[in-house]
């Protein structure tokens, strides 16, 4: 199965981690897919050093070259399954080789039988792992955070999948980003109270620098508001309740 194109851009990588830079927005998603792509995602890490992540294809063997390059994190998926089962030597041998603090493990995953399982080679293999409490607590020890795709939902901007942000928000005892179906700006307030404040959102296909309907620049300044409250209160003053809810808004891929 083929992937379907909803965009592309006429600008190359590197302009988008330019803007993203300059509006203060850090942990973006450079994700090369398929072959042929390292020139211009590494354009795009040395544009804006420490600010973006990179996945596709990562393994221990290429990773280096591209946390070299300014990626603050390497993202991971196929490279820790051997036959559709997660392999726990391949996952330890990913971890030594960046450290936990520079690894993202991608539980991108799709459902079956009313339980979300994890997907990899570009989404088409199911394997045997669970999205749930055991796993979450399991994988957080090998890594500094969980990017989580809604498959079903990824790119088609119809929904999102608010029982697997649910799960996420509730058992993931570390960072983890949801993407997958935003169609609107209130839907960064909804990944906010479905995942209990904990979860991030990435949008991307919405966007309209991505030919969507999302104004990129309202999204920015619902992060900055966000950042705002996040604040710690002045001497005799308070945040409203609100405080701890910044860097929610998470909206580039």
């Amino acid at each position: 199965e083929q992937p379907t194109e909803n965009f592309v851009a006429a600008k190359p990588a590197s302009y988008y981690a330019e803007l993203y830079m300059k509006d203060g927005l850090k942990g973006g998603h450079v994700i090369k897919l398929g072959e042929g792509n390292d020139e211009a995602a590494i354009e795009a890490l040395q544009a804006y050093p420490q600010g973006m992540q990179i996945g596709g294809g990562i393994n221990p063997d290429n990773c280096m070259k591209f946390l070299d390059a300014g990626a603050s994190h390497v993202i991971v998926s196929s490279y820790i399954f051997k036959d559709a089962k997660l392999d726990i030597p391949s996952l330890e041998k990913m971890r030594d080789t960046v450290q936990r603090h520079r690894l993202v493990l991608d539980l991108s995953c799709r459902k079956k039988d009313d339980t979300y399982f994890v997907v990899i080679d570009r989404w088409q293999t199911f394997t045997d792992t669970v999205v749930d409490e055991d796993t979450l607590q399991t994988l957080a020890q090998y890594c500094d955070e969980f990017l989580v795709h809604g498959v079903d939902r990824e790119g088609l901007m119809a929904g999102m999948e608010d029982e697997l942000i649910s799960i996420l928000g509730q058992f993931s005892p570390i960072p983890v980003t949801y993407a997958g179906g935003a169609t609107t700006i209130a839907d960064l307030d909804r990944v906010k109270v479905l995942g209990y404040g904990k979860v991030d959102l990435t949008i991307g296909s919405s966007l309209d620098i991505f030919g969507g309907s999302i104004p990129y620049d309202a999204v920015v300044s619902w992060q900055r508001k966000e950042e705002e409250m996040a604040q710690p209160p002045q001497a005799g003053g308070d945040t409203g309740g609100m405080g701890g809810f910044g860097g929610f808004g998470r909206t580039y891929s």
